[in-house]
């Protein structure tokens, strides 16, 4: 199999796979930048002793990859499923699409059994931290789409001391990456975005726009097209009306992985402990 006639670059590293119906395929990767690696499953013939994979249209003895094709014969009938994106945090457990960004600590977060919110903990950045390169406690979700729009619904408390050295908002992540936070100064609550470019060379991050808000609730919101991955970034106060912040950010992958987007509660290095956010839902809607 080669590119031919498509837009799927590869294909990457994959496997036979036979079923127990007589069928063969072929599943891979395709390497699309911010939107990481996407799996592909191909159809898989044999000719004079050879796999040919996906569908020879031109007749030159090798294929090329199919956008849509019927589903493998698996001896049954199982209804589509989806991968899982949206959270409404009202069970005991975090969803599947969650990955947090080091070794899970349980002083990072906690779902408040019957109050279906998820809250996330105000932990210090590492000792020299000048970006979030080496931050564990993001709690990150793959681009589930080429568009989609991530709305979330923030309860911020900066506890009892050192509120202008804690934040928590909605993050796009990767080797470049933007937020938009809120935090508690003198002047009252804050909402900022920050954006960072090339995190793994120490880069400090830029402070883009801030917004006075009128209470510690706040509704963040990102937008990302295709193809490019661009994200608008906007905020409300009820929900209902939304003000976009700085100009589209452009996500980029990460180390070996695609960009992610999802949550965070930080503090500044040797902040006293306490202080949180209250993240009501986390909503995806496709495009």
């Amino acid at each position: 199999m080669d590119k031919g006639t498509t837009n799927i670059n590869g294909p990457h590293q994959g496997a036979w796979v036979d079923t127990k119906t007589g069928e063969d395929w072929f599943i891979h990767f395709q390497d699309k930048d911010a939107y990481g690696r996407v799996v592909h499953l191909q159809p898989m013939l044999w000719k004079n002793n050879w796999p040919v994979i996906g569908v020879d249209n031109d007749g030159d003895g090798k294929g090329e990859p199919v956008i849509t094709f019927k589903k493998p014969n698996v001896g049954n009938s199982y209804s589509k499923e989806c991968v899982f994106d949206t959270d409404e945090f009202n069970t005991d457990t975090l969803g599947l699409q969650w990955q947090w960004n080091a070794n899970y600590q349980t002083q990072w977060s906690a779902l408040m059994r019957g109050k279906n919110y998820l809250r996330l903990f105000a932990i210090n950045q590492p000792k020299d931290a000048v970006n979030f390169a080496n931050t564990p406690n993001l709690l990150l979700q793959k681009f589930s789409a080429p568009n989609f729009t991530a709305t979330t619904k923030l309860n911020f408390n900066c506890g009892n001391t050192g509120c202008d050295s804690k934040k928590a908002g909605l993050i796009v992540y990767g080797e470049d990456y933007a937020y938009i936070s809120i935090a508690k100064k003198d002047s009252g609550y804050v909402l900022q975005l920050n954006t960072c470019t090339d995190m793994l060379k120490n880069n400090k991050e830029k402070i883009v726009e801030q917004h006075l808000l009128s209470s510690a609730i706040v509704y963040c919101k990102v937008n990302v097209t295709a193809p490019n991955a661009m994200c608008q970034f906007s905020f409300s106060e009820d929900g209902v009306h939304y003000t976009n912040m700085g100009l589209p950010f452009k996500a980029k992958a990460g180390k070996w992985v695609g960009a992610k987007l999802g949550l965070f509660c930080s503090a500044d290095y040797g902040s006293k402990v306490g202080g949180f956010v209250d993240v009501d839902w986390f909503r995806l809607s496709k495009d």
